[in-house]
């Protein structure tokens, strides 16, 4: 199973003489299972394109196939493609809507056909597995903080027993601990469920320390493709485009300059915390 990006573009304006592209040309796969992330500065296209892979937005030229069919033919269905593929955007305002918590993760299961009681489980299910308290359950969800809001528009998809997993900035606004902990629980989802996550982030930290391939955008193209080893190698060439590595790996390459023997490719605290002690055992 794998959703499929063909020689996609989007025009802002397709009628006028000048096209404006959000996105040109992009082909990619997404497979069942991984961890994706997408990286770029604002207007690269990131947010355009997840809107592509699960038919909120339709492409001016190209075609996106779910599980080999193209998600546009006539009679290919929209409402079962977005119960396998669910979209949790930036601000989860946008998304919360119903009087109680409870109440509006069961509306996508209801959506879907489910009978009350059986929406019901499926909603305190994933209540529970984003780590929210049966106390919050019948709170309405706009007296929540913003990391319980995100809790909760996750929780509204995966009730919906999701295959793929699409998070813009799932951690934005919110302090080192809340976005450490949803980061878990999704890199918990993703390993126990095998649900595939695609992660749009501008923190090259999480991206780092949670994502196992990384696609680079700019000017509505991807312009790398690779693990994150290999992406932040090429640290400079992401500085040509107002991008970075994580701060750690400058840190590295600055210890190397100096004549430690550290590895560069270093990219998170841990690895960091690693090669001092290698290091330091070493030269004891």
């Amino acid at each position: 199973m794998s959703i499929k990006v063909d020689h996609v573009s989007y025009v802002y304006d397709p009628d006028q003489k000048v096209r404006r592209y959000a996105i040109q040309d992009v082909s990619l796969e997404i497979r069942k299972g991984e961890f994706v992330s997408i990286i770029g500065h604002t207007g690269s296209g990131k947010s355009t394109l997840v809107q592509f892979l699960n038919g909120l937005l339709k492409p001016t030229e190209g075609h996106v196939y779910f599980d080999g069919r193209d998600i546009f033919e006539k009679d290919f269905s929209l409402k079962l493609l977005r119960q396998k593929v669910g979209i949790v955007f930036q601000y989860p305002d946008h998304q919360l809507f119903e009087s109680d918590v409870l109440k509006d993760v069961m509306f996508g299961p209801k959506n879907m056909g489910q009978s009350p009681k059986e929406a019901e489980a499926n909603a305190r299910a994933a209540l529970k597995v984003m780590a929210m308290d049966e106390s919050t359950f019948e709170k309405s969800p706009f007296e929540l903080s913003g990391g319980q809001k995100r809790r909760v528009a996750i929780a509204g998809i995966l009730a919906m027993n999701p295959d793929y997993l699409i998070l813009d900035e799932p951690t934005a606004g919110l302090d080192p601990e809340g976005r450490d902990e949803i980061l878990e629980l999704i890199r918990t989802l993703n390993w126990s469920q095998r649900i595939a996550v695609i992660l749009v982030s501008h923190s090259m930290e999480d991206v780092a320390e949670y994502a196992n391939r990384i696609l680079v955008m700019n000017d509505g193209r991807i312009i790398m493709d690779d693990t994150p080893k290999n992406v932040f190698r090429s640290y400079q060439e992401l500085e040509k485009i107002g991008l970075s590595a994580p701060q750690v790996t400058y840190v590295a390459h600055e210890l190397k300059k100096k004549g430690f023997p550290i590895d560069e490719d270093i990219m998170t605290v841990e690895e960091a915390k690693k090669e001092i002690l290698r290091i330091l055992t070493h030269d004891s």
